[in-house]
């Protein structure tokens, strides 16, 4: 039976021999589009707490949130391995000593992994050496989250990530020197981009040969740019029917054996002014399985890139 998708639990268990869970990390850092370095506000949809709602706070050692987070998960889900997740705003947007600290307080007996999410125009060949001899002297796997979001350079500037297309692939390239997984983070339904933009994007990551893709649906916050817009009526949302359409169009262009860790995003309902059409992320990820059961289409089934 063929798989609808390559679903990133299925691909952890696979490669660990048993369930693993990543701790979200919250360590106090910025972008070069918020601290005036490219400009200031940071990207449109982006509020102030950048994508950390679910963390502890940074004020916290990297040592006690892990140690936190861990006890909560290894209660719940009786989890016994972990990924250390160095998740909001850019994780490597800061001096190198820094950034060793942090890492280095990561390293635990149960931490097999390290992802590390940053943009595209933050990759230093400095640091990666660095993460390539924590690969190799504690035998901990690096993946590198890289915010891409659209192929759409257009898009790219309308949103204000201070970074092109051009960005993103010097960054795989030079990832790609070290035995690092990236995964790349795409919203697919970002105003300005249409479904030619959705599988272009497919293409793209498939041609780089990119190891994962986090699927993120747009969510819109008060106090930030797109919120004004929204409010404003100055910005059209695509309906919940054309954005299942096009993750699974996205699936259907993209190389079969990309891991898929994530296919709509979720939202804290405070302060929120749009977030995934007032439904749960879980029912919006059911409607998306179910169109491609009962349509017969899978990932990879139309990719030029397998």
């Amino acid at each position: 039976m063929i798989k609808l998708y390559n679903e990133y639990s299925e691909y952890l268990k696979l490669k660990y021999g048993e369930k693993v869970y990543k701790l979200p990390v919250n360590i106090p850092c910025t972008c070069p589009n918020r601290d005036g370095t490219l400009g200031y506000g940071g990207c449109t949809f982006c509020a102030e707490v950048g994508t950390g709602f679910e963390m502890l706070d940074s004020s916290l050692s990297v040592k006690e949130q892990l140690k936190r987070n861990m006890e909560y998960i290894s209660k719940k889900y009786k989890a016994d391995k972990f990924i250390a997740y160095f998740q909001n705003y850019t994780n490597t947007y800061m001096d190198t000593e820094k950034f060793k600290n942090y890492i280095n307080d990561a390293i635990a007996d149960n931490i097999v992994g390290i992802a590390i999410s940053t943009r595209p125009d933050c990759i230093s060949d400095e640091k990666l050496r660095f993460l390539d001899e924590i690969h190799s002297k504690y035998n901990v796997n690096i993946t590198i989250e890289l915010g891409l979001q659209t192929v759409n350079y257009h898009t790219l500037s309308n949103v204000n990530r201070g970074h092109t297309l051009a960005e993103f692939i010097d960054a795989v390239l030079r990832i790609k020197r070290y035995n690092f997984e990236i995964c790349t983070h795409i919203i697919l339904n970002l105003p300005g981009d249409n479904v030619l933009d959705t599988v272009e994007t497919a293409k793209i990551l498939s041609a780089l040969k990119i190891e994962q893709v986090k699927i993120h649906s747009l969510y819109i916050m008060e106090n930030t740019e797109m919120g004004r817009l929204y409010k404003n009526n100055e910005i059209n949302i695509i309906s919940k029917d054309e954005y299942v359409e096009r993750v699974v169009v996205f699936l259907e262009h993209l190389n079969k054996d990309i891991v898929v860790q994530r296919l709509a995003g979720r939202a804290p309902k405070e302060n929120s002014l749009f977030v995934n059409w007032g439904m749960s992320w879980w029912r919006l990820k059911d409607e998306i399985l179910y169109k491609m059961e009962s349509e017969n289409r899978h990932q990879g089934s139309k990719s030029k890139f397998n």
